[in-house]
């Protein structure tokens, strides 16, 4: 069944009569009563559902920004006696100072529980810290398993308060501190997340660079690149626009211009040779788009973008490597095959502290690369997938880690001498690198240890 939006001038439409009239309507079939009285065609109900669903987003929005500024507060004893009614506390010094004097007033020994709620705990957690309170960020999953035992499906923020709560006190033993250092930590995920996010924009910036070139300076990108800080394509291409332009100019002219260009840029390479292989492009060249003023300020501008995009990459993973030289794995993970000052830092970042894992194997399932087995009665499943339940950042970081101990194949490696193994046997190379991967993270997770206990 079809259905598009059709301009009917009778006030008493009927559906029904509608899809009689088409043919669709067998006389030995019913139409449902749904389908009769559905208002498919009428827009002034659509605009009001709407309308609704738009006011249903404002209000869920309001609720964020509400959770943003808030946190209700439980006070639980082991037993699930509840010491104090759940209270809100709002993220400033007041309330927070208060809390701190509140916990620092009781003679037993007080742990504070917290959901991982993205960034919005970091004040909480970071002022608790400061003021020597113990602090446990608990991840959302593992406390969302934990708090849908209950038969009851009640959900207010006061009733979550007191089931943290009680996950703090049935989990007392094996809570994690929060330490000084989860502020580099968080600061180095951030930009991690800030630096993929910039990358993905860069990639799409370079695409519609090369879309551009191909219809004004086709075949200028086999002889110009931009590698790492040397941007002689964009650069080039920002100046000279179309090739019209350095046709205009004559060989001559344009060799003598280029050639000075290129030494006041500071580029390297025969600059005269070069300059006239571009001028031959030029003149064999069919540029699509016409030299105006419109084509000028787009090629301008997506030059522009991927240099500025490219420089904002550059800044953040600088200050990622600052950061992560403050941290006792750094050198560490530098020093493992194929993981410099940039794969490092990243890796760092996705990881964080590994204290907070139980074991190698807690690291893995983090990754997302683990394969849960699944039995039911007498059936078990042998062929398994990865969850993917885990840091997509992570994944994609360790994936480029094996690609990158593919290409350069270090002698003695045991995580390349893992991945060639698993080749042998017949695996597929997207498995033998999951597997790779997964041995790395065993072997990060055993050295970091030993410097970290």
């Amino acid at each position: 069944m079809y259905f598009t939006t059709l301009d009917f001038s009778t006030t008493n439409f009927n559906l029904k009569d509608f899809l009689t009239a088409v043919g669709i309507e067998r006389s030995s079939i019913e139409v449902p009563e749904w389908l009769v009285d559905l208002k498919c065609l009428d827009d002034e109900e659509q605009l009001e559902v709407v309308t609704e669903n738009q006011q249903i987003i404002i209000e869920a929005k309001n609720k964020i920004d509400v959770a943003k500024e808030k946190s209700t507060v439980c006070f639980l004893k082991p037993g699930g006696e509840v010491v104090k009614t759940p209270y809100d506390v709002m993220h400033n010094k007041t309330d927070l100072a208060a809390l701190v004097g509140c916990i620092k007033s009781s003679d037993e020994e007080v742990r504070v529980v917290l959901e991982d709620t993205g960034h919005y705990h970091f004040p909480v957690v970071k002022f608790l810290v400061d003021n020597g309170v113990f602090v446990s960020t608990v991840n959302a999953l593992r406390m969302k398993k934990y708090c849908s035992q209950n038969i009851r499906k009640a959900k207010t923020d006061r009733i979550d308060a007191i089931r943290i709560a009680s996950y703090g006190i049935t989990y007392w033993s094996e809570l994690i501190p929060s330490s000084p250092l989860d502020t580099v930590y968080k600061e180095l995920q951030m930009l991690s997340r800030q630096y993929h996010r910039t990358t993905a924009l860069l990639v799409k910036a370079k695409i519609n660079l090369s879309t551009i070139l191909d219809q004004v300076m086709p075949g200028i990108q086999n002889m110009l690149q931009n590698v790492r800080e040397n941007r002689k394509l964009t650069n080039f291409v920002a100046k000279y626009v179309h090739f019209e332009n350095i046709c205009s100019m004559g060989e001559k002219r344009f060799i003598t211009n280029y050639c000075n260009w290129a030494k006041k840029q500071g580029y390297r390479g025969l600059h005269e040779r070069k300059a006239k292989e571009i001028f031959a492009l030029a003149q064999s060249g069919i540029p699509v788009l016409p030299n105006t003023q419109s084509t000028k300020i787009v090629v301008e501008e997506v030059a522009r973008a991927v240099n500025e995009l490219d420089s904002s990459r550059r800044t953040i993973i600088a200050q990622m490597q600052e950061l992560a030289k403050t941290l006792p794995e750094f050198s560490l993970v530098k020093s493992f095959n194929c993981v410099g000052d940039v794969l490092a830092p990243l890796l760092i970042a996705e990881i964080g502290d590994v204290r907070r894992f139980k074991n190698k194997h807690s690291l893995i399932a983090y990754a997302g690369i683990d394969a849960p087995p699944y039995q039911s009665g007498t059936f078990f499943a042998t062929e398994r997938h990865i969850s993917k339940r885990g840091n997509a950042y992570l994944r994609k970081v360790g994936f480029e880690v094996m690609q990158c101990l593919i290409k350069h194949s270090p002698e003695g490696d045991p995580v390349y001498d893992f991945i060639q193994k698993k080749r042998s046997e017949g695996k597929a190379c997207t498995e033998a690198m999951i597997a790779g991967l997964n041995k790395f993270l065993r072997i990060y997770y055993g050295k970091v240890k030993e410097i970290i206990p």
